[in-house]
């Protein structure tokens, strides 16, 4: 079972910003990082180096995996197994639990909560 952190490590964090911005870049709406996925699996890896990450943007959040590749001048960012950033059709990278991934939904309820007048949260095969 993978592990999931809300806390990214501080030697993660450049490769995290730049997988999420390149991720941003084709989204109608901006994602925020809100957990990692086994970081110290990360941590081990040199160039290349694969991220799984828990992102939420709007009012829905996504475990992506990406390949992120120093190359002295900047980073080579791309999904792997070679998506493209707005295919969401590829579930075979997402992962079911028993509980929501810790943050994902952060502030999402109360937000909610105050613009309706009932919420619906649906769990379906281990997804939330």
């Amino acid at each position: 079972m993978a592990t999931v952190s809300e806390a990214i490590p501080a030697a993660l964090q450049p490769d995290v910003d730049a997988a999420l911005a390149w991720f941003n870049r084709d989204q109608a709406i901006p994602f925020e990082v809100t957990g990692i996925l086994d970081p110290d699996d990360a941590l081990e890896q040199d160039s290349p180096r694969e991220l799984r990450l828990v992102l939420c943007g709007g009012d829905r959040c996504e475990q992506r995996s990406f390949r992120v590749v120093d190359t002295g001048d900047g980073r080579e960012i791309g999904f792997l197994g070679g998506a493209a950033a707005g295919d969401v059709s590829d579930s075979s990278e997402k992962q079911a639990e028993l509980d929501p991934p810790p943050g994902p939904r952060r502030n999402w309820l109360d937000r909610t909560l105050d613009q309706h007048d009932f919420t619906v949260v649906l769990f379906y095969r281990g997804f939330w």
